[in-house]
């Protein structure tokens, strides 16, 4: 991951018209990947190399095009396979629809629809007890919208303006996060009457004796960005204060790790990833038309990966080959992949070797009798 480079040899088919918000690539095989875009389109890729070529192209297998029945009619803002099977696939947009697709038949197997503008959606990762996906719109209620019963009923209320992002947790299947244009990060456990478990407060409660709920932020600016780390133990929030936080998952505390300046343009949400199977976990920031990688727990701006022509909206980690995608404004979706390590020459011989770090024990004190006369 430290290594991460623009793969040259690898294009991705070019089928949206308008930018790339959203990318998403299946938790199964890790073989497919999903895109939505400004126009409407989605496109569902193959990753895989299938000419064995060393210079080829994902194509697009399908996309729900311009022409489709089902098409959204504004900007698709979320896309997502289903967790456990790539024969379903969820998408979320600007005209205020959810929609479940049948991959197969690409078309859709059920559909929500909601009085405001969807931000954002999503389904946990490790749930098994219930089939529930977590809506974001412009309205300060969260929706749960069941996929087993096909209702929306399950309302969690709290927030005091627009949810812009939504994530469940990758340890605890009830455990949701939420965070709002009102400057507030929310965790709620959905089994729970009241809903929320606590607000996250960046100051940890330390400001005043006389501190209340009311007065606790997470930043100073809309939060349109939270996503959990791999072991569920810590969420990461973003916000137009130009901030990004980790904070501690089970307390809710602020770990005060400093990220320095975070450049947030975006008003909606902010789709950035976080590595899985690294020994150090790094966040993957769109900035304008570069993306911005930090150490995680120590803050480190690493390097900037540089190759779009325009605004990144969003990205997304391949944890089986260590790989970033990146969709742009410039309708392209770029590979970045980890540079190949440089082997060492056969030719080279061990006297060129350094031969400084040799222990005497294993130095060749072998001789011939031809030396020895």
């Amino acid at each position: 991951v430290l290594s991460l480079e623009l793969n040259k040899d690898r294009d991705v088919e070019r089928i949206h018209r308008g930018g790339i918000n959203t990318l998403d690539v299946d938790p199964i095989e890790g073989r497919y990947m999903l895109s939505g875009g400004s126009d409407g389109v989605i496109g569902l890729y193959d990753l895989e190399n299938l000419s064995r070529k060393p210079t080829y192209a994902c194509e697009a297998l399908f996309s729900v095009g311009r022409s489709h029945l089902d098409v959204h009619k504004y900007s698709v803002e979320t896309v997502q396979w289903y967790p456990h099977d790539t024969g379903m696939f969820t998408s979320s947009s600007f005209d205020k629809t959810l929609k479940i697709w049948d991959t197969n038949t690409l078309q859709p197997a059920d559909m929500f629809y909601f009085d405001e503008t969807v931000y954002s959606h999503h389904m946990s990762p490790v749930a098994t007890q219930h089939c529930l996906i977590a809506v974001g719109t412009r309205s300060p209620n969260i929706r749960l919208c069941d996929l087993k019963s096909g209702s929306s009923s399950h309302i969690l209320r709290g927030h005091r303006e627009g949810v812009m992002a939504v994530s469940w947790s990758s340890r605890d299947e009830y455990i949701l996060a939420s965070g709002s244009a009102d400057g507030r990060v929310k965790l709620w456990d959905v089994r729970r009457a009241s809903g929320c478990l606590s607000t996250l407060d960046q100051h940890n409660g330390k400001r005043s004796k006389f501190y209340s709920e009311a007065e606790m932020f997470a930043h100073n600016g809309m939060v349109n960005g939270i996503c959990y780390t791999n072991d569920g133990l810590h969420l990461l929030s973003i916000g137009t204060d130009d901030r990004m936080r980790l904070w501690n998952s089970s307390t809710g505390k602020n770990t005060l790790v400093n990220y320095g300046k975070i450049c947030n343009e975006s008003r909606k949400r902010l789709k950035f990833a976080i590595s899985c199977g690294c020994n150090q976990e790094f966040a993957f920031v769109p900035h304008a038309s570069i993306i911005a990688v930090y150490a995680v727990f120590t803050g480190e701006l690493i390097t900037e990966l540089r190759g779009h022509y325009d605004t990144i909206n969003c990205c997304v980690f391949h944890p089986h080959f260590q790989e970033l995608y990146s969709g742009s404004k410039d309708c392209n979706i770029l590979a970045w992949i980890p540079a190949p390590r440089k082997p060492v020459a056969d030719d080279i011989s061990e006297k060129s070797l350094p031969q400084q770090h040799l222990n005497p024990a294993y130095e060749d004190a072998w001789s011939s009798s031809d030396d020895e006369d």
